[in-house]
């Protein structure tokens, strides 16, 4: 039976940072946001190449390794084959290992490129296919759904399927986040995690979360209280004290705040006015980032002229 047909042309895909958890929401919300990742892939008449520029180009693979190279193998293979060579060329401009979902946009752009390089692809990978596809390779769906639908999401996993469903932020929230120049893997921020918790915490974090849903959204004013955690970010704060301390720091005034996926970013959220003001409070140490709201998605776009 013969394997798929490809595109001679190139592709390049648009791949957004996210932010999971949003205080409450463990393993469940995700946001989209303003910074991206940028990738080019061309069918090659043989072998892989792979160049890569900024975040991690000292330090990833350039070889079958490289998780958006091992995330496109596995697209291919569920659309019926693999092409005969690879050239990719990644525009990196998401932090890695800082909460901010590196790794599920190099997966999210891996399969939404393979998905693109292969004529007829929609048919046997559609948008539902990608995001099962993009959650059994990451593990959990709360990043890569954001990546993938953009906005404010909800995801969970029904009889072992992803689900997710897309919600649209109140314009007039503004993220701003504190990024440290040091790395926390996942791995040891999860593993820091007790395996139970008080039902009263519990209990506290299902209403926060339901609140987060409606501040998010439609009342902005909100959000203080509606960020309020006790499930995950005390048991992390070891492995990232600053973090914690900052997180404290800006509650203190006002602000809400919530450690960034499993850290250690800090994720504030401003208006407009005030955005400048809340990004100068971290003081030394941190790079404070205004960033927009993103609302696509992980997207193909025309090549660059």
């Amino acid at each position: 039976m013969a394997g798929p047909a490809f595109r001679a042309a190139a592709v390049r895909v648009r791949v957004p940072a996210t932010s999971a958890n949003l205080g409450p929401g463990y393993d469940a919300f995700g946001l989209s946001l303003g910074l991206y990742d940028d990738v080019v892939v061309r069918v090659a008449d043989s072998g892989l190449h792979v160049d890569i520029a900024g975040e991690g180009s000292e330090t990833l693979p350039r070889d079958e390794d490289h998780l958006l190279v091992r995330s496109m193998r596995t697209a291919f293979d569920l659309l019926g084959g693999q092409p005969r060579g690879l050239e990719i060329v990644c525009a990196n401009r998401i932090p890695h290992g800082r909460g901010l979902g590196s790794s599920s946009a190099a997966i999210c752009a891996g399969i939404v490129a393979a998905r693109a390089v292969t004529i007829g692809a929609e048919a046997k990978l559609d948008d539902a296919a990608l995001l099962e596809l993009a959650t059994e390779i990451e593990g959990h769906p709360d990043n890569v759904a954001a990546c993938l639908l953009g906005g404010f999401t909800l995801a969970w996993t029904d009889s072992g399927a992803a689900r997710a469903i897309r919600m649209e932020p109140d314009p007039s929230v503004v993220p701003v986040v504190f990024v440290p120049g040091r790395p926390v893997l996942t791995e040891t921020a999860r593993g820091l995690l007790p395996r139970t918790v008080p039902h009263v915490d519990a209990a506290a974090n299902a209403g926060r979360a339901a609140l987060l849903v409606e501040a998010l959204t439609r009342r902005p004013e909100l959000l203080l209280a509606a960020t309020e955690d006790r499930l995950h970010q005390e048991y992390r704060a070891p492995a990232m004290p600053d973090s914690t301390a900052l997180v404290e720091r800006l509650r203190a005034d006002g602000v809400p705040a919530v450690i960034s996926g499993a850290g250690p970013t800090v994720l504030a959220f401003a208006t407009d006015g005030a955005a400048e003001k809340v990004a100068r409070l971290a003081g030394d140490g941190w790079a404070a980032n205004r960033l927009a709201l993103d609302l696509s998605g992980a997207g193909v776009l025309p090549l660059a002229p």
